[in-house]
């Protein structure tokens, strides 16, 4: 049976940066085998599926190992999709996830995401954590679902070289790791997630509901300005909403075409 596919440019506005997501739109769900395999199959750090149910969408996400609760890009990439060629005169769209309900809203160019916050609590460096990263940083935290790395300086985050096998024992989805950005960036941060088959996030929208929830505290500002220091780097606007937290980008298509499945 034929699929429209579509691959997206997330958090950039120019192909090739940013973090890409394949977006396939559904009638009705596939059965999780097939959901994994499409992911395996496209390779990417995510696979996001979408079903519309009314005026709403139901949304899940897929690395090419695991169904995931939460995917910032590919939420990001999926409102493009819908945004540009199932719903051009919308300006709001609200996905039912296993995260619960996320809205996403257009403003010109710019695609706003509404997404819970994190909770945050200080925690002792694991030792195996430490070992994977090579380097003891200033700060260990953990959210719900990841650690957060917070490093001194931005040439910790920028030579960091984990080693992904054995950073893959460490029980945690994924590790981020940050620091205080310069200019008007700020700050910078870095993604993790072997366990997940994802060595490294190009631009990681959901880790950014943690460090949004401890860089608004650090630096005392509700509006941040994020820089993700992959190679192919992403920029993301993020706020503090009380117990949510809203996550700007934008996004280009890369591609769009069928796949059989």
């Amino acid at each position: 049976m034929l699929y429209k596919i579509f691959q997206v440019d997330a958090f950039t506005d120019q192909l090739f940066h940013g973090n890409p997501a394949a977006i396939v739109p559904l009638e009705r769900w596939m059965t999780y085998d097939k959901l994994q395999n499409i992911a395996l199959e496209n390779n990417l750090s995510e696979t996001a599926f979408f079903v519309k149910e009314e005026d709403k969408y139901h949304i899940r996400w897929f690395t090419p190992a695991v169904e995931v609760d939460l995917c910032g890009h590919a939420t990001l990439a999926a409102a493009f999709v819908i945004f540009n060629y199932y719903e051009p005169d919308g300006s709001l769209i609200t996905f039912h996830s296993r995260s619960g309900p996320l809205e996403v809203k257009r403003e010109g160019e710019l695609l706003l995401m509404n997404f819970p916050s994190d909770s945050l609590r200080e925690v002792p460096a694991p030792k195996k954590l430490i070992d994977a990263m090579g380097k003891l940083p200033k700060e260990v935290w953990r959210g719900k679902s990841d650690y957060m790395l917070v490093y001194a300086s931005l040439s910790d985050i920028e030579e960091m070289k984990p080693d992904m096998r054995l950073l893959s024992e460490v029980e945690t989805r994924g590790v981020i790791i940050t620091t205080r950005g310069t200019d008007s960036i700020d700050f910078v941060s870095r993604f993790f997630a072997p366990a997940c088959g994802v060595d490294e996030d190009p631009v990681t929208g959901s880790s950014h509901t943690t460090l949004t929830q401890y860089w608004s505290k650090k630096l005392n500002k509700t509006e941040l300005n994020a820089l993700q220091l992959s190679k192919r780097r992403g920029s993301l606007h993020c706020r503090t909403l009380g117990n949510r937290v809203e996550i700007a980008g934008k996004a280009v298509l890369y591609l769009k075409g069928e796949i059989e499945a």
